[in-house]
């Protein structure tokens, strides 16, 4: 009796749903972490560089990398959705679940509900990243990367390069001693109309002013080129000269948005005033907004059409390859139409229909297999052979 009732056609729907979605979920956890740790340490080695090379401290690069971890996971979702699914059914194929559940009646379409609803889950995730948390973080992030700008002090403390921490600005030197003393200081302000002032000098010291920090030159010259028919230099040489950086590196008081960092709302609004003063187009608007409700559906059509692509095939030992090849061959064609949709959406404002191209061709073609996984005589194999071989 209770064997009767564990084999009832809604109790067996239900546990097998539950049974795949768990495992596709576990699945998509460990590809999840697997390449969003690819991503982080592909970024992590030139934002050490730069950060620690720049002078800050190991926790500003911590900062950094966590504020980063929101669009490197945005990005991977998709992808980690897609192999997890392959994964998983290649290993039930493989272990002959599939075949015992389709014996049973278990159709293409019925199979793949478990699917969907791994799908819908992983464009849920997609939503509130792209929606939410990305755009907070870039936020965020580009407020501390201005912040580290303004740092004149961490820009100008790098010994033996030649820096530019401005327009026309360029600085160099050639040792900093543990005290913090720079020896032999060149630096050059070319952004004069009709002049050019180079200072050099033996020994500086960087020295925290009321307003803005000081650099105090030591036995130093100032050499000032103006740029008259014909040109004329003057020398000026000078025992001790403070020079406000303040004055020299002139950075905004308000620094601009990027548009990244706008709610999506205020993308899909496409204000007008706000586009001047970012200095953009409202192509780059609309790109930005509908991008961030297109590529959640992805999350969905990308597992899906892995599924459909695999369930063209019938049991075998050996594993579903060419079904697999097939599917990757199709996803990496799905990315090229939805990067192609993405460049004309930059350029013309109502581009950015072609930004739900690529998802809906997903599900479409993920239809079109699921219909021709249901009709396994036309394509070549006979279910009683795949029942036989299952025995």
């Amino acid at each position: 009796m209770k064997r009767n009732i564990l084999w009832k056609p809604g109790f067996l729907l239900a546990r097998f749903d539950r049974y795949l979605l768990s495992y596709l979920l576990q699945l998509f956890g460990f590809f999840s972490l697997l390449l969003v740790a690819v991503y982080w340490v592909n970024r992590a080695v030139g934002l050490f560089d730069q950060l620690i090379g720049d002078g800050q401290s190991a926790l500003v690069f911590l900062e950094f990398s966590l504020l980063s971890l929101p669009n490197v996971i945005r990005l991977v979702l998709p992808v980690s959705a897609f192999a997890a699914c392959l994964y998983a059914i290649n290993r039930l194929s493989q272990e002959s679940e599939l075949v015992v559940m389709q014996a049973t009646g278990f159709s293409a379409v019925r199979l793949s509900r478990p699917v969907v609803l791994f799908g819908v889950c992983v464009m849920a995730m997609h939503l509130v990243l792209a929606n939410v948390l990305v755009p907070m973080a870039q936020g965020r992030l580009q407020s501390r990367s201005a912040e580290i700008s303004a740092d004149v002090t961490a820009r100008f403390l790098n010994e033996g390069r030649f820096l530019h921490p401005a327009d026309g600005l360029t600085i160099y030197i050639r040792e900093i001693t543990p005290l913090g003393e720079l020896n032999d200081l060149f630096l050059s302000d070319e952004r004069g109309e009709n002049d050019r002032v180079v200072y050099t000098a033996r020994r500086a010291l960087i020295v925290r002013g009321e307003t803005a920090p000081q650099l105090v030159m030591l036995d130093g010259a100032a050499q000032r080129l103006t740029r008259d028919v014909p040109p004329r230099i003057s020398i000026t040489r000078f025992n001790d000269f403070t020079l406000d950086l303040g004055a020299i590196v002139q950075d905004d008081d308000v620094r601009r948005k990027q548009v990244d960092e706008l709610s999506t709302l205020d993308l899909l609004e496409a204000d007008p005033v706000r586009i001047e003063a970012m200095r953009t187009t409202r192509a780059v608007f609309l790109e930005q907004a509908h991008s961030r409700l297109a590529g959640p559906l992805l999350g969905l059509a990308a597992p899906l059409l892995g599924f459909a692509a695999l369930m063209l095939g019938g049991f075998s030992r050996f594993g579903l390859w060419r079904q697999v090849g097939l599917a990757v061959l199709l996803l990496i064609g799905l990315q090229m139409v939805a990067t192609s949709a993405s460049g004309v959406a930059l350029r013309n404002d109502m581009g950015w229909l072609l930004l739900y191209l690529a998802p809906a061709l997903g599900l479409a073609v993920s239809a079109v297999l699921l219909w021709l996984a249901q009709r396994p005589r036309q394509l070549g194999y006979d279910p009683a052979a795949v029942d036989g071989a299952a025995a």
